[in-house]
């Protein structure tokens, strides 16, 4: 009989070691949709709404393996949350991956000049995913 330890989520590492995603959109629908394909891809996952929810979560949640950002937020952006993560000595190792409905070379230049791990056009899809999960092998 087999056991589900030792199998393989995301990344090849194992079930037991979940890569911890952090999802930020201020949208509830697309935080949704994230969530959905993001745990369908065995990755575990936490929501929040904003850039400042999401750095107050960063400080009290360390074990946090990537986050993925919508661009436009109110409050803190998705470009200001990526600087201020790459700007952390303890967080600037997590990869940042940008999310946005609009396809603007300039801005998709400045984020992956600024340390971003991807850009990523919305609607998100489940290729996208897998793309990032190979990533992170």
């Amino acid at each position: 009989m087999s056991s589900p330890r030792g199998t393989k989520a995301c990344g090849g590492v194992a079930a037991d070691r979940q890569i911890h995603v952090l999802a930020v959109d201020d949208s509830s629908v697309d935080r949704a949709v994230i969530a959905r394909i993001l745990r369908s891809s065995k990755y575990r996952v936490t929501t929040v709404d904003s850039g400042k929810k999401a750095l107050e979560l960063l400080g009290l949640e360390p074990n946090v393996n990537m986050i993925i950002t919508d661009y436009w937020m109110p409050e803190m952006t998705g470009y200001e949350l990526l600087k201020i993560v790459k700007e952390s000595s303890e967080l600037r190792e997590i990869p940042v991956v940008i999310m946005s409905s609009e396809n603007v070379p300039n801005r998709i230049n400045r984020c992956l000049e600024e340390g971003a791990e991807d850009f990523l056009l919305k609607p998100v899809r489940p290729s996208d995913v897998s793309r990032l999960c190979n990533r992170m092998r």
